[in-house]
């Protein structure tokens, strides 16, 4: 266990209990927000260090009764037993874990190869993270979607938010933070006559939604482009230049936002995006150029490439990095997404701990 950087977190928790009791704080919202998340997320190692600590008090009175009276030997063994699984649990906690962890998140689905069959498993799949955050009491809102003509989607943007501060820091990324990548789809699709299983694919791109404090973004690397908007719309949509396109200058990023009547929201979503996408970019870059002993410690759950297939025909679905196979993907659709979730967090906590093993054992 780490004892300099157990120290620096409870000073930290320390100081953040301080400034959510300063009257003066709530004059800013978004920093409200972004001390209350920190907090919430450091609260639950706060509460297993003084669990901890209590446990060792009463191992010590335990001790000196039993000097006194070995007819308390019996307690010293019975408290000394509860010490290792709370040590575990605090070291554990320890490992440095995902910083965005506590964030909500922006998903992009993207139809791929397939045509229509495509769009309508990227609608699908749509439907899945919708009806996931339903269950979870989670917000859903849509900032830009192009439709396909048979109610699937060509591209599609959404946010999804926690109401309030998410506890103990897990926020909507610690949970969708593993759907990004290529997913698969087998089946007959709806246009095919003869019966024929088609294999066609949508892309899944997730991201932890970033702050002004995040990423700052200068007026001058920007170009803001703005054109008609194109597809089914309202009286407002397709007459008017109200669709938006930022290209960020410095690293070449595009937006495009068409989904909202005004200008002005086109481009506040379309800014929302981009600050969300030049954040992932940054993390990825200070992962990259991290040390090996770091690497160990991020994500290690590969999500470049196809990670998961969904087999209409046997109702099968498999997550290919880790080797995860049910027979439920009814079930997933609907959004019970939780078993796959559930054991990707796993495959990835038990490589953390490995990793954390393996630094800890170096001279």
């Amino acid at each position: 266990m780490s004892t300099d950087r157990l120290t620096t977190l409870l000073a930290e928790y320390a100081d953040l209990e301080k400034q959510m009791e300063d009257p003066s704080i709530h004059s800013d919202q978004a920093l409200v927000r972004r001390v209350g998340r920190r907090f919430a997320e450091l609260a639950p190692l706060y509460t297993a260090h003084v669990e901890l600590e209590a446990a060792r008090a009463d191992l010590a009175a335990a001790r000196e009764l039993a000097a006194e009276d070995p007819s308390f030997a019996g307690e010293v063994e019975v408290v000394a037993a509860a010490l290792a699984p709370l040590e575990e649990k605090l070291g554990e906690m320890l490992i440095p874990r995902d910083p965005h962890d506590a964030k909500d998140v922006i998903v992009e689905i993207k139809a791929g190869e397939g045509g229509q069959e495509s769009a309508l498993f990227a609608g699908d799949l749509l439907r899945m993270y919708t009806r996931y955050a339903e269950k979870h009491g989670w917000v859903v809102e849509v900032i830009d979607a192009q439709d396909s003509d048979l109610g699937g989607v060509k591209d599609v943007s959404v946010a999804v938010k926690t109401r309030g501060v998410p506890e103990g820091g897990h926020g909507v990324w610690s949970r969708l933070k593993w759907e990004g990548g290529v997913h698969r789809v087998q089946r007959v699709p709806v246009t095919e006559s003869q019966g024929r299983i088609h294999t066609s694919a949508a892309g899944v791109l997730v991201l932890p939604e970033a702050e002004d404090v995040d990423v700052h973004i200068e007026p001058g690397d920007i170009r803001v482009d703005v054109f008609r908007s194109s597809g089914p719309g309202g009286q407002s949509v397709n007459t008017t230049d109200s669709a938006v396109r930022i290209t960020h200058l410095p690293t070449g990023t595009v937006v495009s936002c068409q989904n909202e009547k005004s200008q002005l929201q086109n481009r506040e979503s379309a800014m929302r995006i981009l600050r969300s996408r030049l954040l992932a970019m940054a993390q990825e870059q200070a992962d990259a150029a991290a040390s090996d002993a770091r690497k160990l410690q991020v994500r290690t759950v590969d999500r470049s490439e196809r990670i998961r297939t969904y087999n209409f025909p046997q109702n099968r679905i498999s997550d290919h990095r880790i080797g995860y196979t049910a027979y439920n993907l009814d079930l997933v659709l609907g959004g019970e997404l939780d078993p796959v979730l559930d054991a990707l967090a796993e495959a990835d906590r038990a490589a953390r701990l490995a990793g954390e093993t393996e630094i800890s054992r170096r001279p």
